[in-house]
C-alpha cells in the first residue's frame, strides 16, 4: 500500500477492501455493504475529507463500541408524510439510506416525505446520496449537525457553539443532475485538518484565532488557545451563513428531538431527510424544462477575466466519479496508509494499484 499522489485502484477493490474491513470490525453485512459504498461515492465525487478518509475512524469507534454494528432504527413518531426515528447509534450512511428509501416511498404517495433521526452516528459526505433520488426523478434535500461539537461561531462571536451544518440537495434535469453540497461555515473540520497535516494554508483568513483576529492557518482549530471556524460569508457577511445554521439546527435536531439542549452523547448527528415528487406538483417534465432552463442559462454566462466557465454544482464531481471509474481512483495520499494497521489487524490484503 502506497501513498504515491499517482497511483489510482479500481473502485471495486476499494469498495470491497473497505467492507471487508467493516466486517471484519463486525459490522453486519448489508450496514458494511452500504457504509463502504457511501464512503467510495464521496471519494469518487471528489469529497476526499468524507470518504474513505473516515473509514479509519469508523472502524475505531466500532472496535470501542461507539458506534452499532448491528440493529434497526426506532421509530419514534410516524404520520402519512412524515416520520421520527432514533437510530441506536448505528451508522449514519446505513442509516440515510434507509431514511431516503422511506422519504422516497412516502413522496411517491403523498408528494413528499420526510424522515428525522435523532442518535444516528456520522453519515459522511451528504452529495453521495443525492444521485439516488435524482435518478428516479425525485428532489432529494439532506441536512445534518452534531450536538456533540461546536466549532463555528455565531455572527460577531469568539465562541464556537454549533457545527458546519451542512446541507445537500439533489435536483434532476433532462441531463446529469444538479447536486449541491455546502456547509454553513466557510469551510469544515476536516479539510482544515487535512491541511494542518499537510503543511498548508487554507486558501482564504476562513477562521478567527482565540482572539478574533481573521487567519488562514489551520491549526489555530487545533492549538491551544483554539479559535474557530467563521461562519458561511465570514467577517462582512457572516449572518447568512449563521441564519442558515440556525435554520438546519432546527430541522435535525429540533425536530428530531435530541441535541445541544441534551447531554452529549458521542460523535454522531441529528438527521433531516427530505424526498419531494416534482410529478405531485407541476409534473417531472415541467420541473425539468424549468431546470434545464436555468442550467442552461448558467452555462452561458460569460465568465469573469481569468475564471473558468460557469459550471453547476456537482458537475465537476459528476466529472471526476466517471473518470474515476473509467480510470481508477486517484486517493488522497494520507488516506490509504491510515488504514495499513487495521488491514494487519483484520487479516485484509490491501487493493493492489492498476496503475
Amino acid at each position: 500500500m502506497s501513498n504515491n499522489p499517482d497511483l489510482r485502484y479500481a473502485a471495486k477493490d476499494l469498495r470491497g477492501f473497505a467492507r471487508t474491513l467493516l466486517e471484519r470490525a463486525g459490522a453486519r453485512g448489508d450496514i458494511a455493504r452500504d457504509v463502504a459504498d457511501v464512503l467510495l461515492d464521496g471519494d469518487l465525487l471528489g469529497h476526499t475529507t468524507h470518504g474513505l478518509a473516515l473509514l479509519a475512524p469508523y472502524l475505531d469507534e466500532l472496535e470501542h463500541g461507539r458506534m452499532a454494528k448491528a440493529g434497526e432504527p426506532t421509530v419514534v413518531s410516524r404520520r402519512r408524510a412524515a416520520q421520527a426515528w432514533d437510530g441506536n447509534r448505528l451508522p449514519g450512511p446505513w442509516l440515510t439510506l434507509r431514511a431516503l428509501d422511506a422519504a422516497s416511498a412516502m413522496a411517491r404517495e403523498c408528494g413528499t416525505g420526510t424522515v428525522v433521526i435523532r442518535h444516528s452516528h456520522h453519515i459522511g459526505c451528504l452529495a453521495a446520496y443525492l444521485k439516488r433520488a435524482t435518478d428516479k426523478g425525485l428532489i432529494a434535500i439532506v441536512q445534518s449537525s452534531d450536538p456533540a461539537v461546536a466549532a463555528v461561531v455565531p455572527h460577531g462571536g469568539l465562541t464556537p457553539f454549533i457545527t458546519p451544518n451542512p446541507i445537500a440537495a439533489g435536483l434532476p434535469t433532462s441531463g446529469d443532475p444538479i447536486l449541491i453540497d455546502v456547509s454553513t461555515s466557510i469551510t469544515s473540520m476536516g479539510y482544515a485538518r487535512q491541511q494542518m497535516r499537510a503543511g498548508r494554508q487554507l486558501p482564504g483568513e476562513w477562521l478567527i484565532d482565540a482572539e478574533g483576529n481573521p487567519t488562514a492557518d489551520p491549526g489555530v482549530l487545533f492549538n491551544e488557545p483554539k479559535g474557530a471556524l467563521l461562519p458561511l460569508g465570514g467577517l462582512d457577511a457572516g449572518h447568512k451563513g449563521f441564519a442558515l445554521a440556525l435554520l438546519i439546527e432546527a430541522l435535525t435536531a429540533g425536530l428530531a428531538g435530541h441535541g445541544r439542549a441534551d447531554p452529549p452523547s458521542g460523535w454522531g448527528g441529528s438527521v433531516f431527510v427530505q424526498v419531494v415528487d416534482p410529478e405531485a406538483f407541476a409534473g417531472i417534465a415541467a420541473f425539468r424544462r424549468q431546470l434545464d432552463f436555468i442550467a442552461d442559462r448558467a452555462h452561458k454566462t460569460k465568465p469573469r477575466q481569468g475564471s473558468e466557465p460557469v459550471r453547476l454544482p456537482g458537475e465537476r464531481g459528476l466529472q471526476r466519479y466517471r473518470d474515476a471509474l473509467a480510470r481508477g481512483v486517484a486517493l488522497y495520499p494520507a488516506i490509504l496508509p491510515t488504514l495499513l494497521s487495521w488491514a494487519e489487524k483484520y487479516g485484509v490484503a490491501a487493493p493492489t494499484p492498476i496503475s
